[in-house]
């Protein structure tokens, strides 16, 4: 039982491809499987060794199905790659243990904590990481960012710079924070790619600086050792319950060097492609620690630097397509 599954596959089409890459590198007959709720219109199921359709995370039998799916296909690692699975897989690591299969996954508590905003911006204070400072919705300094507590792909955010630019629903709506506008012109943004091993000790750090972005996804990027790296590795080296892929956006401010947190996705990111051809090979280190099981991984920082990366639309075609 050597073979991967890749849920809510969607167009991750390279991390699809670097997984069957250092799969058959060790494993020449394993697979990589993928899924998705639309999986003959997913361009990542498109080109993995098989998909299966699913049903949604929200579903009452979504673990049921995802259970019997593993097990009637050898499937020994799960991946999982969007924000509304993670809390729901986190929750049953033990159950599918219990059937030798391992979710590549962080514990629930702190995935609970990366899942909201405002407890992300808590978790970064004892750390000792800055953050944007929230203000009430009565007592704000304009310009306002605006953002969601459980938001994801740039959905809900605002940027305001006058008091005519505020409505009703900024103020009536809960999930709405009121914070400190970090300025992009007076700001440096990174995403780092963190591994964290299944020890929860960090054993890559990788920052990519984001040039572009679109639909709130990295568009064109960078790799760049920043004189921050040092101080925040200090400060998550170790990170109880961390474990595998973990995406870190902070700000940097171009004149005082300051660093602002501002969140964690525990999960591989869309940008991730760039870290590991960089040399973070992610990947390989999961199917050594997760699948090989006595694989220790050292810590990896000779990743290229100034690598920038242009990403580009392309196409998969499927003949004969009857829907």
């Amino acid at each position: 039982m050597k073979n991967i599954l890749i849920t809510s596959a969607g167009r991750r089409v390279s991390l699809v491809r670097y997984f069957k890459i250092e799969l058959n590198a060790i494993f020449p007959d394993a697979k990589v499987f993928t899924t998705d709720a639309s999986p003959k219109y997913s361009s990542a199921c498109r080109i993995s060794d098989g998909f299966f359709e699913i049903v949604r995370v929200t579903e009452s039998n979504y673990i049921e199905e995802l259970l019997q799916l593993v097990l009637a296909n050898s499937i020994k690692l799960i991946i999982p790659t969007i924000d509304t699975e993670l809390l729901v897989l986190s929750q049953n690591i033990d159950l599918f243990k219990q059937y030798g299969v391992e979710i590549v996954i962080s514990d629930y508590a702190q995935i609970h904590i990366f899942r909201d905003k405002r407890m992300t911006h808590h978790f970064f204070d004892k750390l000792g990481i800055n953050c944007a400072k929230e203000f009430t919705k009565q007592d704000f300094q304009l310009p306002l960012f605006i953002k969601p507590t459980d938001g994801s792909r740039s959905v809900d955010n605002y940027i305001i710079n006058f008091d005519s630019d505020l409505t009703e629903y900024h103020f009536s709506n809960e999930k709405l924070m009121f914070l400190e506008y970090l300025d992009h012109n007076k700001h440096t943004e990174f995403t780092i790619d963190l591994y964290y091993d299944m020890n929860c000790d960090l054993k890559c750090f990788i920052p990519r600086e984001r040039l572009e972005v679109r639909d709130g996804e990295v568009n064109k990027a960078i790799t760049r050792m920043g004189n921050f790296v040092p101080e925040i590795w200090d400060k998550m080296k170790h990170i109880e319950g961390l474990r595998g892929c973990i995406t870190l956006q902070v700000f940097v401010n171009d004149t005082t060097r300051k660093i602002y947190g501002i969140e964690i996705n525990p999960r591989f990111g869309g940008g991730f492609p760039l870290s590991y051809l960089a040399g973070g090979n992610f990947p390989k280190w999961i199917i050594e620690e997760y699948i090989l099981g006595n694989k220790k991984i050292e810590v990896c920082e000779n990743w290229e630097k100034n690598l920038l990366m242009l990403r580009y639309d392309d196409e998969i075609l499927i003949r004969d397509f009857n829907g």
